[in-house]
């Protein structure tokens, strides 16, 4: 069949440069294009030039004299005015010119704090800020960023300290501008505020004295306060001179240190430098780049969402500036540090160590959290932001999906072929060619016709079925055709122009877009309307939530944005227009303007569509997001977005999951096999082995691509696929449980080695293996022609889950391990005692059906412990209903026992077996609850002892399972 192809590049105002997935153009527009762009590039830089020469032989005009009046005498003040930062006139006392050969220049490498961040940088811009300007020879290694010619001298002050008023733990000054600092409308008086949250938390607020800033709307964020605050793990301090210090009471380790003095608080640029205690950092996401971050250099973080496929030192879908930091003291402590801000931003590290943080807006509001471990962080600030919500059973399963099926009878040939080859598939997903147009909520009913009745059919086999959504929908039907619109207008839900129009733009529709405001209360109901209207006609069961950062194929409108200070801030983080590829940031919202909440859109769609799925569903919903920000993970899950089928991209995709994590947001993959370019039989084949660890298993790939579900890749990937996804589902019960911890506690679910071994810091870089929960270690293979790996494994007693036998007792060593083309390596770890299946199947609703089994692995000291929670995998208030059980269980040399925190009732809940190994000795007798039980029940292989209960046993109350030598 001829391949559908979309039509965006028909339209004369599209940029096909600018657009996100590759698409085909003509050789003659290319050319064009070519020329063009070359015309263009050769005319910026040689006005880039020319304007630089000017500037340096430009010097700052002579001071003028400005009169101020009070009741006593006139007094002169000195100002001085320069156009050093966008052609902007500023107004302040004069800052005194530096001596790069003073002592105050004469700093080493790792501690200049850039002092020029903004265009264009030069010697004379940087004197006029009473800078220093030290050229040094620099390697390319931290390209973009590197050793900064132009940085503060260390005598460098803006603000005055004043009204410093401290309490136990709170505090309360005022900061008083001294200087100027080269950016325009700067705040005279800022008041800062430090705030005991509890004894582990406590908050930094920066705010202007005079008037209300923009601030993050926090209505999903839990701000309780402790009443009374006993021993807390925090200590404050403030010198009259500026210098904030937060500590740990314990060891005196000052974990945030800002010199308050320094501190740059304009309308549009806020900026502060803060000394941290070591160089272990992780977080300040969404990047590609590794888990753990470089301090090593000068880096950029920058964090403004956008349409952009993972590429290295560019922003992406999300924006977390929140990070985890491990103290390197022999006592485990770590902390974390997030800043409520969603204005775009960049947060530099250098080797101080030290992180800036620069944004364009808002105000600086702190979090800090003592842990003292880097697990309890975690749940500290995922306590705060929101836990995750409680995933639906079936999204554990196994989903099919591939844009460029383009009919339904090439969907079910798909599927079909998978499921021949014993592939367990649970949901099938279609991506936008399925619907009339690339129109939301609808479908093309000559392609896809009959989707409805397909639909019923994979629900009669306890299948699923999800459909994918763009938030933005066509602005060009005809009146009266298409409901979204027509209701959207009637509704006035649409993101509005500086003109109060609707801000028309272009995402896949044929000819234009319209935007919904999220955060209009009345778009809940109108979102709600629409699904429930597509939902009239295919029952859909879950919601795929693409190109919300909101993604645009313009910069802006049809005829660009406004020349407003809002489209062109002082200070551009990553370096490019904030309009690019996106709406203008001038554009109305119900919360106010676009330059302020575009970091939030994808959130505000993800809690609109938790809310309208709540009411069409009445179960759990089932949300993927592209576009994430703090609290997502309380309403909708994530995947990594545009990857690659590369052997990097695969390696990148186990960064990106721990990142997730500790984000509070552990429903997280990537698209197994890569997304975009053409996958290899060896990369999929081991990939789909990865694939089926990572918590959201999704195989899916772009049009341009080859198709690459496991079947149509033959026997080699069809054998990883099984194997990987037949551990996976046996493991399930194990991993809801996680998923059930993580909603209670705020638990991650897939994490770091270090999070369990905080003392060894071997596993501190690790990132090409990792832990679900702190049990099951997996270990890939992410390298070509490789079946051998070398694996760290930490101090403890480690077990292969295939045979359950001892694997390695390890001191804390690397190991070199083989693994089969059609296997991963998975090795349990001693001390757990793990839930399980005792064999896979197709669909989660037929795994229900068996006994679950606790399997225990004996520690060095013989001991094991574990949990297991079941519900009925659909409620939303399981857990507040407490309709759902859960066990803590204990295992030794001489017993196993498990006593319940929660008991209700389940038809569906068995416990057929228990397996210990690492048990040396055969027991003589066995019995359960004080009942001696057959022999024939239990045997023991010389290191692993296999009881079966009696098929009529109902674990109804704490059980107990005794072994007698």
């Amino acid at each position: 069949m001829e391949e559908k192809k979309p039509k965006f590049c028909e339209s004369p105002y599209l940029y096909p440069s600018e657009e996100p997935q590759s698409r085909g153009i003509s050789f003659r527009r290319f050319i064009i294009i070519v020329t063009l762009l070359n015309f263009v590039a050769i005319s910026i830089i040689t006005g880039y030039v020319l304007y630089n020469v000017w500037l340096l032989e430009t010097t700052i005009d002579e001071p003028f004299v400005d009169w101020q009046k009070d009741d006593s005498k006139p007094l002169i003040t000195t100002y001085y005015e320069s156009s050093f930062t966008s052609g902007g006139v500023f107004r302040a006392p004069a800052p005194s010119k530096a001596d790069p050969k003073s002592p105050q220049c004469t700093l080493p490498n790792e501690s200049k704090f850039d002092c020029n961040p903004d265009e264009p940088v030069n010697q004379q811009v940087c004197e006029s800020r009473g800078c220093c300007w030290v050229p040094v020879t620099r390697s390319k290694r931290n390209i973009p960023l590197n050793i900064p010619y132009c940085f503060y001298p260390s005598d460098y002050k803006l603000y005055d300290v004043a009204d410093i008023k401290q309490g136990d733990n709170n505090a309360t000054l005022k900061l008083v501008r001294k200087t100027a600092s080269g950016f325009p409308d700067e705040i005279d008086n800022v008041n800062v505020e430090i705030i005991g949250l509890d004894s582990e938390r406590l908050r930094v607020r920066f705010v202007d004295a005079e008037k209300d800033r923009f601030e993050v709307p926090m209505p999903f964020f839990n701000l309780s306060k402790a009443e009374q605050i006993k021993s807390p793990l925090y200590k404050i301090k403030i010198n009259d001179d500026g210098k904030l210090q937060i500590s740990r009471a314990s060891t005196g380790t000052i974990i945030f240190n800002a010199d308050l003095s320094t501190l740059i608080y304009a309308d549009k640029y806020i900026q502060l430098h803060v000394h941290v205690p070591s160089t272990y950092l992780y977080g300040l996401g969404e990047h590609k780049a590794p888990f753990k971050k470089d301090l090593t250099g000068w880096n950029r973080y920058t964090m403004f969402a956008r349409d952009i496929g993972p590429t290295e030192n560019v922003n992406l879908y999300g924006s977390y500036p929140f990070y985890i930091m491990p103290e390197g003291d022999d006592k485990m402590n770590a902390h974390g540090v997030f800043l409520l801000n969603s204005n775009a931003m960049d947060v530099l590290t250098q080797a101080a160590p030290a992180i800036t943080y620069r944004t364009v807006g808002g105000i600086l509001d702190f979090f800090i959290f003592l842990g003292p471990s880097a697990p309890e962080v975690v749940r500290q600030n995922v306590n705060l932001i929101g836990r995750p919500v409680l995933q639906p059973q079936w999204a554990f399963g196994f989903h099919l999906c591939r844009y460029g099926y383009n009919s339904l009878a090439k969907t079910r040939e798909t599927l079909d072929r998978n499921l021949a080859a014993g592939i367990p598939v649970e949901a099938q997903w279609n991506d936008i060619d399925y619907m009339d147009r690339y129109n939301d909520f609808t479908y093309d009913k000559n392609n896809f016709a009959g989707l409805g009745d397909f639909v019923k059919e994979l629900h009669s086999k306890n299948m699923h079925y999800v459909i994918i959504l763009d938030p933005g929908v066509s602005a060009a039907e005809p009146a009266g055709t298409y409901p979204p619109y027509d209701d959207g207008v009637k509704a006035d839900i649409f993101i509005k122009n500086t003109t109060n129009q609707i801000f028309v733009a272009k995402v896949w529709n044929l000819v234009s877009t319209a935007y919904p405001d999220f955060t209009n209360p009345a778009t809940v109901d109108y979102w709600k309307n629409q699904l429930m209207n597509l939902r009239k006609e295919v029952e859909f069961d879950g919601i795929w939530i693409d190109m919300n950062e909101p993604s645009n194929f313009l910069d802006g409108q049809f005829n660009g944005c406004p020349n407003d200070p809002y489209e062109n801030p002082p200070y551009k983080p990553g370096g490019n227009n904030l309009r690019s590829r996106t709406v203008c940031m001038t554009a109305k919202q119900h919360l106010g303007i676009h330059y302020n909440l575009h970091n939030l859109y994808g959130l505000y769609e993800n809690v609109v569509s938790y809310k309208a799925s709540l009411d069409i569903f009445g179960a759990r919903p089932f949300i993927l997001s592209r576009s994430t920000y703090p609290s997502q993970g309380h309403y909708a899950s994530h995947w990594s977005g545009d990857i690659q089928s590369s052997w990097d991209h695969m390696k990148y995709s186990i960064s990106n999951m721990l990142e997730f994590n500790i984000y509070g947001i552990p429903m997280i993959g990537s698209d197994i096999c890569g997304f975009n370019g053409n996958t290899e039989v060896e990369l999929c084949m081991r990939w789909s082995a990865l694939g089926a660890f990572y918590p959201f298993s999704r195989n899916h790939n772009d049009i341009h691509g080859t198709e690459q579900d496991p079947a149509i890749l033959g026997p080699t990937v069809v054998a990883a696929a099984k194997y990987a996804l037949g551990a996976r589902y046996k493991l399930l019960p194990y991993l809801y449980t996680l998923f059930a911890k993580a909603n209670m506690n705020g638990d991650t679910v897939v994490r770091s080695l270090f999070f369990e071994f905080p003392l060894d810091k071997n596993t501190y870089a690790i990132e090409t293996a990792f832990l679900w929960g702190s049990s099951l270690y997996i270990v890939p293979v992410l390298e070509a022609q490789k079946t051998q790996v070398d694996a760290y494994f930490p101090n403890e007693l480690w077990y292969n889950f295939d045979d359950k036998k001892l694997a390695f007792n390890s001191t804390g060593e690397t190991k070199t391990i083989t693994i089969d083309n059609d296997k991963i390596g998975l090795f349990m770890r001693g001390g757990s005692i793990v839930p399980v299946y005792q064999n896979s199947a197709n669909t989660t609703a037929e795994l229900r059906k068996q006994k679950y089994y606790l399997n225990a692995y004996l520690d060095r000291s013989g001991n094991a412990v574990g949990e297991i929670y079941h519900d009925d995998g659909k409620s939303v208030d399981s857990i507040e209903a407490g309709n759902y059980i859960h066990a803590s269980c204990k295992a030794n040399k001489e017993r196993l026992v498990c006593s319940y925190r929660n008991m209700a009732e389940f038809d569906d809940y068995r416990v057929g077996g228990v397996t210990i190994s690492g048990l040396h000795e055969q027991p003589k007798k066995i019995n359960l609850n004080g009942q001696f039980l057959s022999s024939n029940s239990y045997s023991h292989d010389g290191s692993t002892l296999s009881i079966e209960l009696p098929d009529d046993f109902y674990s109804s109350q704490s059980f107990a399972i005794e072994f007698r030598y």
